[in-house]
């Protein structure tokens, strides 16, 4: 929430906006059932709009999809694990873009810095330039060429709270139902 707000104030950092950004897509949500249905959400509209509040909840595609809205901008994840771009709201024909960078874990603002240190970063383009998609997708494929991503499939994860061992995102999603424990560190 943090990166899209960034991205979208033209690199200005606030810390404090996370829960207000979670209150519009909790809102969105409530207020189309019809389209927020379980089978999209994978808990019931009630459920999942009480648990995007949370602050320990991470958000995905679907708040992306919402905020893309919520903005009238396109945003653009690039995935530095496939090298790919998934675009957000390409098919309303804003004007403006965003990016954001996906590690396998984290969102990430992107922004083109000038070599003028005067000029302050661009982190809103035109939905025109395409150079700037090709020059994300040239920083993807440079991470992960250095294996800058984490694949949720397989990595390592140690419980903050029993330090139990876990392996890959479901197996951290099944100790949590178990245990309840929801705090996780990478190993």
């Amino acid at each position: 929430f943090t990166s899209v707000h960034f991205v979208m104030e033209g690199g200005k950092l606030d810390l404090s906006i996370a829960q207000n950004m979670r209150q519009i897509i909790a809102g969105v949500v409530s207020n189309d059932p019809g389209l927020y249905t379980e089978g999209m959400l994978g808990k019931s509209n009630k459920d999942y709009c009480s648990w995007i509040l949370n602050e320990e909840s991470w958000g995905g595609a679907i708040e992306i999809s919402i905020l893309s809205k919520f903005y009238s901008t396109e945003i653009v994840v690039v995935d530095t694990q496939s090298v790919i771009l998934n675009r957000f709201g390409e098919d309303q024909n804003y004007q403006r873009r965003v990016l954001l960078i996906y590690d396998g874990i984290h969102y990430d603002p992107l922004m083109l810095e000038s070599v003028d240190p005067s000029v302050p970063p661009l982190t809103v383009f035109s939905t025109a330039d395409e150079a700037i998609l090709e020059q994300a997708l040239e920083l993807a494929s440079e991470a992960r060429a250095s294996r800058q991503f984490t694949d949720v499939n397989k990595f390592s994860l140690r419980c903050l709270i029993c330090q139990k061992v876990l392996s890959g995102q479901a197996e951290a999603q099944q100790h949590a139902i178990e245990t309840k424990h929801i705090n996780f560190g990478e190993v």
